[in-house]
């Protein structure tokens, strides 16, 4: 089974990263923010699932690869 997770920064100051993300990309409803300090995630919503994890996981991975925080994105498994 396929899991896909879309994002796409929303905000951003001088502490956190804001991120709309869902599973469609049409209709990405939830906020993941992100501690650019110690890069810790934190769900909008309360809400720590299976796509909350991608999100996070894969907007971690693009600030490394790239040294900044990426615009837009998309995780599939």
């Amino acid at each position: 089974m396929a899991a896909l997770v879309y994002f796409r920064k929303i905000a951003e100051d001088v502490d956190a990263v804001v991120y709309l993300f869902g599973e469609d990309a049409s209709g990405m409803t939830r906020k993941l923010i992100m501690d650019k300090g110690n890069r810790r995630a934190w769900s909008g919503d309360g809400n720590v699932d299976y796509a909350f994890l991608k999100a996070s996981r894969r907007i971690s991975s693009m600030r490394d690869r790239a040294s900044e925080w990426p615009e837009r994105g998309m995780s599939a498994s």
